[in-house]
């Protein structure tokens, strides 16, 4: 096979364009920077909280549309198992946005925290961040992962290309322009990335929808040609699973630090949920043209086109369904934009991801427990060499594994079922948990999601949830087994919580046990203890930065 010339400069371009906003922007962040003196390190993570209500929406859209949303989108509605009853993606995103500007900007934004983690370290101290911090940052590396992996694929189908070298290539490009700016490299390079996104995309679509290979879309929908109708269909049997996997990505989201960069470097609550509630309208049209790629490509007789027979889908390419059709469906310089637009959603969100589990480390574990006495020089050296390592593990998961559904599956997973409680517990019920119930739901949620099994990675079910059934002699949970779980979870730790503050304060454990140094020297009742929020372990001050 040929290299595909034209589309390789084509994107060596796109990528030399995106580097250099990166460059013109970290000079920006310097500036700012001199501004701030004393504090660089929330410039770098959170842009000195003055990033503008239009590239704050611009930034938290590209990241939300990422190469994942758009190939995925595409994918699910040309599998003949699934289509367009199935496209969950675009619903969940959207509602993922609007829940958190209702609910999660004022926790954080009223006491100016610079990451989700810490209103863990206030609550719980350094022990448990140190180890809540871990899921965190093992989903974005997974993130970065996933991304990559799906920009290798596409580039491999419509450029004839080793897929290793678009994921080096990727990885290379937004590791650098993340070194030099942080937060103003990524938001900026965001605005240009989101807008190659939307014209590379739309461009695609009339081509794509006068492919002669192909049937119309509307008698396609609900007739039955090549496969059956795009439209999908939703069995009572699997609304439980319909409903877990819409509330995975409704609620997964809020969890992840990107987020909570976008809203804190704006000025104020009111701005960040503006950017919110324009970002959940942006996600959900720009879900449009995979959806119509899709249902193109469910309506083509495949064998009238250059890809031949038998169909993607009979040869495993499902996933790649987006890149195959731009290729096999469009002419060259559309399919050449196209690649470009899924570049830029890749890009866009590597960036953030890659930001996102740096600044975690450097901030709540570096300098917060590991050296509390280093500068801001020190803390933003640690910052970039984050960024370094954990782009080259991504890199390096995104070559050694065939699955990009898997790598996605279990960085959302991780946060919803794993991280989501917690969440919701330090964010909402302060007064009601403490360290010990926090580390009793953590144990509780790995435990009941390690049992219930999950068949992507091969693990087997050894707990039913109601409605559990056999398919192909493999358990499948029915029920929405990974929601459940995070009820339990949060009532392990409102139980757990109550319980410890019962055995410590009335005596009934020896005060050397209490490792999390619940009680208090002063004389506090039992009710009134547990409801203090700095009743334990060392506290965190974002005020004093």
């Amino acid at each position: 096979m040929a290299v595909n010339v034209p589309g390789l400069l084509s994107v060596l371009v796109f990528y030399l364009a995106i580097l250099g906003t990166g460059l013109w922007a970290s000079k920006k962040a310097k500036k700012e920077e001199r501004k701030c003196k004393g504090n660089q390190s929330e410039v770098t993570m959170v842009g000195g909280r003055n990033l503008s209500i239009w590239v704050s929406i611009l930034t938290t859209t590209a990241t939300w549309v990422g190469g994942g949303y758009l190939l995925g989108t595409a994918e699910v509605i040309y599998l003949p198992d699934r289509g367009l009853s199935w496209a969950i993606a675009p619903i969940g995103y959207s509602l993922n946005l609007i829940v958190a500007g209702l609910f999660f900007i004022k926790p954080v934004h009223k006491k100016n925290y610079v990451t989700v983690m810490d209103p863990f370290q206030e609550k719980y101290g350094d022990v448990l961040t140190s180890i809540l911090f871990i899921p965190s940052v093992l989903a974005d590396v997974f993130w970065v992962a996933c991304i990559l992996a799906a920009l290798g694929g596409t580039m491999s189908v419509i450029l004839d290309i080793a897929s290793h070298w678009a994921v080096i290539l990727s990885a290379v490009v937004a590791i650098l322009y993340t070194l030099l700016g942080g937060l103003y490299s990524v938001a900026y390079t965001d605005v240009v990335q989101l807008f190659l996104v939307f014209l590379g995309l739309w461009l695609c679509v009339p081509f794509i929808l006068e492919s002669p290979a192909s049937l119309s879309i509307v008698f396609t929908a609900v007739h039955e040609v090549y496969q059956v109708p795009w439209l999908g269909s939703l069995q009572l049997r699997d609304v439980g699973i319909w409903l877990d996997d819409l509330l995975l990505l409704t609620m997964s989201g809020v969890c992840y630090q990107a987020f909570y960069q976008r809203i804190l470097a704006t000025g104020s609550v009111a701005k960040a949920q503006i950017t919110c509630f324009v970002s959940a309208a942006a996600c959900f049209v720009l879900a449009i043209p995979p959806v119509l790629i899709g249902a193109v490509a469910a309506s083509t007789d495949w064998n009238q086109t250059s890809f031949g027979l038998p169909a993607p889908y009979e040869q495993g390419k499902a996933g790649m369904i987006l890149p195959i059709a731009l290729q096999h469906l469009c002419p060259l310089f559309v399919s050449i934009a196209g690649i470009g637009a899924i570049a830029a959603a890749v890009m866009s969100s590597i960036d953030s991801a890659l930001l996102s589990a740096s600044s975690l480390f450097a901030r709540n574990v570096y300098k917060n427990i590991i050296r509390r006495k280093a500068s801001e020089r020190e803390i933003v050296l640690v910052l970039k060499v984050c960024i370094l390592v954990f782009g080259l593990l991504g890199a390096s998961l995104a070559m050694s594994t065939g699955s990009v559904y898997v790598l996605w599956f279990m960085s959302a997973d991780i946060m919803y079922s794993v991280v989501l409680a917690q969440l919701l517990a330090v964010f909402f019920l302060p007064r009601h948990t403490n360290s010990y119930g926090s580390a009793v739901g953590f144990a509780t949620a790995l435990l009941l999601r390690g049992l219930a099994g999950e068949p992507l990675l091969g693990l087997p079910a050894l707990i039913g949830f109601p409605g559990c059934r056999l398919h192909d002699g493999v358990l499948v949970q029915a029920f929405p087994f990974r929601t459940a779980i995070v009820l339990l979870t949060l009532a392990a730790i409102l139980l757990a919580s109550r319980l410890a503050a019962v055995l410590f304060f009335r005596g009934l454990l020896p005060e050397q046990w209490d490792v999390f140094k619940l009680r208090q020297k002063d004389s506090t009742t039992l009710k009134e203890v547990p409801l203090k929020e700095a009743a334990e372990g060392s506290s965190l001050n974002p005020s004093s930065e």
